[in-house]
């Protein structure tokens, strides 16, 4: 006897921007929490229709940026008042203007490289594979089709509930997504 690979979720087809907006909102009215879109171009308010909240991308950038700065005004300091003080000009060892240039930079540094990585880390990347890729019809989502994935770890899915409720949105066609 054969086994049956588990299911990743339930793929749903549409031809139009529109359709695929008024679908995902209405998913997400429905009670699932999972889901997600493939577009081939922007959709204005998609995002919002599944649900995405605010991400943590922000917070690590502005902690980034505060841990470059720290790093940056630290080193000067440590360099011109602890280390090797020398009296220039009558200046104070910790001529606090002068390394504005340096924890500038080093701000902007940290917070590109948190950023970054905050960006890969959260979207699960570097991800060659992705389960909708065994849907042949997927494909089409880099030319002319719109796609709504609902995830089998949502807590309302069930299948064939869900293909229903899919199918009563009047896709062209569901797909069931294997792992």
């Amino acid at each position: 006897m054969m086994k049956r690979k588990p299911v990743y979720g339930l793929l749903a087809e549409f031809e139009t921007p529109e359709a695929l907006l008024d679908a995902t909102q209405k998913t997400h009215a429905a009670g699932y929490q999972r889901i997600d879109a493939f577009s081939p171009m922007p959709i204005e308010g998609l995002s919002e229709a599944c649900g995405f909240e605010q991400t943590k991308v922000a917070p690590a950038t502005f902690i980034g940026g505060a841990i470059g700065a720290s790093v940056g005004f630290g080193i000067q300091y440590y360099a011109s008042v602890i280390n090797f003080p020398l009296n220039i000009g009558g200046r104070p060892y910790n001529s606090w203007p002068s390394f504005i240039p340096i924890t500038f930079e080093l701000t902007i540094l940290g917070a590109s490289i948190a950023c970054l990585v905050a960006m890969l880390a959260l979207n699960g990347l570097p991800s060659p594979y992705h389960p909708v890729f065994n849907v042949p019809r997927f494909a089409l989502a880099s030319r002319n089709r719109f796609f709504l994935c609902v995830k089998a770890r949502d807590k309302q899915f069930q299948l064939a509930d869900t293909r229903q409720f899919l199918e009563s949105l009047a896709p062209f066609g569901v797909y069931e997504i294997e792992t």
